[in-house]
């Protein structure tokens, strides 16, 4: 057997019924993180543009003149990370054979503030190219890959012909990182082989028989990650994770149309021991935002941030003589009327130096998350030309104003800076790892004021604010104003944070304490 340049194994005559692959294997470096709060900012899951374990991507071959030879691959499902063989028989003798796995990248579609769905591409990758023996015969292994679950094709194709095909399934696995730990512990879920079809792609998870919100892996190919805090009493409890593409959990999976798919319980116990509590809220700010527009003409620095930040904004090439204006742009409105506008504000001015570098120092004002638009007329110099530049405003939360009292206490959520885009506009509340509710902060740019009522035994209880899709054209599955707990890895759209807080619930009688 011999290695040849480019993934290809070819085998010599001394042994030409077998012939082995050498498979690659990804491994994931994550850091587990100590909060809840750290999160938002995981390591990368499987990659968008395909599974990293196989190899460059292929076009499909065509059959021409009917299919040839045989595949038998052995087991024919199993998790990610599975052994397989494949063997084939009656192909052509002593040529080179390209083995292929077939797949899909996936992808949101949002466009202009508006969500319309997913979509999924067909694409191939090879696994490796193997040469027969005089028989026509192979033998070959290769490691399954982190990849969407359920069935995948796979081919054997010399060029553009198709000779033959078999198939793999990826059964989807649900791994917890630890079975224990004090009350708020970071509870943290990995799955893979979350598929892409209809009635494969939607899963919901819930603790102690409460709906705490769903998972999604459209740009993971198949994996995703969840963080929740442990919640309720020392003890044990029990964490499902359950299908259903129609927004509710669907409960009695065995005598649908479907029986077949799967479900899952664990269980988590609460140990004695101090509580893990989530950071203060200046410091769940998020490090880094992906996928930031181009800065334009104006620069400004910070890149994002939070409002109410001070910022520079600089732009070169300006008249010395001259004094200039920056302007900030923002929208205004609601959906329920269906109407909004964009409007324009000055938040600064500065004179250039002798060179025509200029210079605004400013807040940053408070306003709806996401891109603003910043410009500059330029003036008499050059009419109507302006310097645009652009600036990302990232969502942020003040501290509770009460942070402890007795069953009934009123204690108000405070966020800032959330967007105005379907995929921006909301914020899903969870009560103990229980959905309650939404807010939508476009109708008030950007400023969300939840009031809520502490509940529950005595002792600490924990509240998660996570993104989640407004509304949209998507018409299955239904996973509108729902908490999307893999927002970190894949939300549409924006990148954006969840937010976490703790209040306890004294018992009868205490006086509230504010923070």
């Amino acid at each position: 057997m011999a290695l040849v340049p480019g993934g290809r194994l070819s085998c010599g005559p001394l042994n030409a019924t077998v012939c082995a692959l050498l498979a690659l294997s990804l491994t994931f470096v994550t850091s587990i993180a100590c909060t809840v709060a750290a999160a938002n900012a995981g390591a990368p899951l499987a990659s968008q543009l395909g599974p990293a374990q196989l190899g460059p991507e292929m076009t499909l071959g065509e059959p021409s003149g009917g299919y040839v030879g045989h595949l038998n691959i052995v087991p024919s499902h199993g998790p990610v990370g599975t052994a397989v063989t494949l063997t084939g028989s009656g192909m052509p003798p002593g040529q080179d054979i390209q083995l292929v796995w077939t797949t899909v990248n996936g992808s949101w579609k949002v466009a202009d503030g508006e969500y319309h769905g997913r979509t999924f591409n067909p694409a191939a990758y090879r696994i490796a190219t193997v040469t027969s023996d005089a028989s026509g015969a192979f033998s070959a292994t290769f490691v399954a890959p982190d990849d969407f679950g359920f069935t995948h094709d796979i081919l054997a194709q010399q060029g553009n012909r198709l000779l033959t095909q078999t198939a793999f399934s990826i059964d989807m696995t649900v791994t917890m990182a630890s079975s224990s730990g004090p009350l708020g512990t970071p509870i943290e879920l990995d799955v893979k082989g979350i598929g892409w079809r209809e009635l494969q792609a939607s899963w919901m998870l819930l603790y102690d028989n409460r709906y705490t919100g769903w998972m999604s892996s459209i740009t993971t190919h198949g994996s995703a990650r969840v963080v929740i805090p442990a919640v309720g009493r020392p003890g044990l409890h029990i964490l499902e994770v359950l299908n259903s593409d129609f927004g509710s959990v669907y409960r009695n999976m065995q005598q649908s149309p479907q029986p077949d798919r799967p479900r899952f319980k664990l269980a988590f116990t609460i140990t004695p021991g101090a509580p893990v509590l989530p950071p203060p809220a200046e410091q769940q700010l998020q490090a880094n935002v992906r996928s930031l527009s181009p800065p334009g003409e104006l620069v400004t620095t910070p890149a994002f941030s939070s409002i109410n930040r001070p910022v520079v904004t600089v732009g070169t090439g300006f008249d010395p003589r001259q004094t200039y204006t920056l302007n900030w742009t923002s929208l205004t409105g609601n959906r329920i009327i269906g109407h909004w506008e964009e409007a324009s504000r000055t938040v600064a001015q500065a004179k250039p130096d002798a060179s025509g570098r200029l210079e605004f120092r400013y807040q940053v004002p408070d306003d709806l998350g996401g891109n603003h638009t910043l410009w500059v007329d330029r003036g008499d110099a050059k009419p109507g030309e302006k310097s645009l530049g652009t600036y990302w405003v990232m969502p942020s939360a003040l501290p509770l104003d009460v942070t402890r009292g007795p069953v009934g206490t009123t204690f108000k959520v405070h966020l800032k800076g959330v967007g105005w885009t379907e995929t921006a506009n909301i914020y899903t509340l969870v009560y103990d790892n229980g959905h309650t509710g939404y807010a939508c902060a476009f109708n008030s740019q950007g400023d969300i004021e939840i009031f809520m009522q502490a509940t529950g035994a005595p002792g600490w209880h924990f509240i998660d604010l996570y993104p989640a899709i407004y509304k949209g054209k998507e018409t299955s599955p239904v996973s509108f104003r729902l908490p999307q707990l893999t927002y970190a890895h894949d939300h549409p759209g924006e990148d954006l944070p969840a937010f976490h807080f703790a209040f306890e619930v004294t018992e009868g009688g205490s006086t509230p304490v504010g923070q």
